[in-house]
């Protein structure tokens, strides 16, 4: 019994070693299996098989901390980035079947550079990231032409590093041939990070071209964009600046004036929406948002109780409005607009009669009646745009609700009570 144990402890330990990897073997298979891919694009399972058996031979403390290994791996991804750049610039359709492998190279040469104890090393270290910077650029150029942006982000800004890490070894970069060509890297790297969402990693590359003075319009409404929500006031400084130095660039205008809007910012909103419209005369959002602008001035005074400063904003708020439906008549903010216009001044009318409702004199009663003549002709001018919104859009809610309203204080409960029954039905999904 104890010699039929022992065996199967010896079986054992066989089946084990014959299972047991050998990093190095892993690591000059990997090779091979990379280099036929290199030979043959279409060796998808050689690639694959590559990947494996590299990341199987890392996993040894032994290979991983040799810096000859990372060299091996460098030149490996640098051969595979090579072969996928020109099967790219022949069939540009291709679709890359490692986007990543230039980033794994440098990658590989930073880690030996970082490890390397041997002088003979630098030389290939040099080498190897002279040659991926051209890769990196490529591929960053590749992903950012078919707008995918999260690698062109990770290539452009590995690029960078790849420029860096040759500066410290006070050598020579391809950047190095002209100041704007490591400006154009940051740029393209901050579009490319901004564009994939990635604010905080892209950050650093934005605020560098804005302390550079940058000449991109872009830089600053960019950085305005990704702290207005969170420091409304650094996002300020950025949008003046840009705005300062670009005056006639649309996109900054535009959100220069989402900012005014977002703050309640009227009085200054006002110019920078006819700046904008003197831009784009076409453009019926901008009408409309000066429509909307006046509108909420209107309000305002007529809240303060200044009648005829109230009127006059609401005469420029109804011409705006009115431009729009000169433009597009089936513009449905415009039609609404308009309603709501009338509707709201209307609205300010019932304050007055419940207070003349108390007056049971014969002047009282009169001039209830006058009051209630002049309400009931505002709600009228309201009610045809109402309508028509609703044929524009059938389903908006305020639209339901004013028609309503209307419809009851013009004493046609009927109607009134018609869209109620709408707007139960909708609110119940039939």
């Amino acid at each position: 019994m104890k010699k039929f144990i022992a065996l199967l402890f010896l079986g054992a330990f066989l089946s084990n070693s014959i299972i047991a990897q050998d990093p190095g073997k892993d690591l000059k298979n990997a090779e091979k299996s990379l280099k036929q891919f290199i030979t043959d694009e279409t060796k998808l399972d050689q690639l694959n098989e590559g990947m494996r058996l590299l990341e199987s031979a890392f996993t040894s403390s032994e290979i991983s901390g040799q810096a000859k290994s990372w060299l091996t791996k460098g030149k490996i991804f640098n051969e595979v980035a090579n072969a996928e750049f020109k099967r790219k610039t022949i069939d540009p359709a291709y679709q890359l079947a490692s986007e990543d492998a230039a980033i794994k190279a440098f990658k590989a040469f930073a880690k030996a550079n970082e490890i390397s104890t041997k002088k003979n090393d630098l030389k290939t270290i040099e080498n190897g990231v002279t040659e991926v910077e051209s890769h990196l650029n490529n591929f960053a150029i590749f992903a950012y032409q078919a707008q995918e942006y999260n690698a062109a982000f990770d290539n452009f800004k590995t690029s960078i590093e790849a420029y860096e890490l040759l500066k410290s070894m006070d050598k020579k970069s391809r950047l190095d041939d002209a100041e704007m060509l490591l400006t154009d890297q940051y740029f393209f790297a901050g579009v490319s990070g901004y564009y994939a969402q990635r604010y905080d990693e892209v950050a650093p590359y934005l605020q560098k071209l804005y302390e550079d003075d940058s000449e991109e319009a872009f830089v600053y409404e960019a950085l305005y964009n990704m702290y207005r929500d969170s420091d409304s006031d650094k996002a300020k400084a950025y949008l003046d600046k840009g705005r300062m130095k670009f005056p006639d660039d649309t996109g900054l205008l535009f959100a220069e004036i989402n900012h005014y809007l977002k703050n309640g910012e009227l009085d200054k909103l006002i110019s920078k929406l006819e700046l904008a419209l003197e831009k784009e005369p076409d453009n019926v959002s901008i009408y409309n948002t000066l429509g909307s602008v006046y509108d909420q001035l209107h309000q305002k005074e007529r809240e303060a109780g200044n009648e005829e400063k109230a009127q006059e904003y609401f005469n420029k708020a109804l011409e705006y409005y009115n431009l729009v439906l000169a433009k597009d008549e089936s513009n449905f903010d415009a039609t609404y607009s308009v309603g709501a216009l009338h509707y709201n001044k209307a609205a300010t009318y019932v304050d007055v009669l419940n207070e003349l409702a108390a007056d049971l004199t014969t002047a009282g009663m009169k001039k209830y009646d006058a009051t209630k003549v002049e309400m009931d002709e505002i709600f009228n001018k309201a009610l045809p745009f109402f309508l028509k919104a609703e044929s524009l859009n059938g389903s908006d809610m305020n639209t339901l609700i004013a028609l309503k309203e209307i419809y009851a204080r013009l004493n046609d409960l009927e109607k009134s009570e018609s869209y109620k029954m709408k707007m139960e039905n909708l609110s119940s999904g039939q």
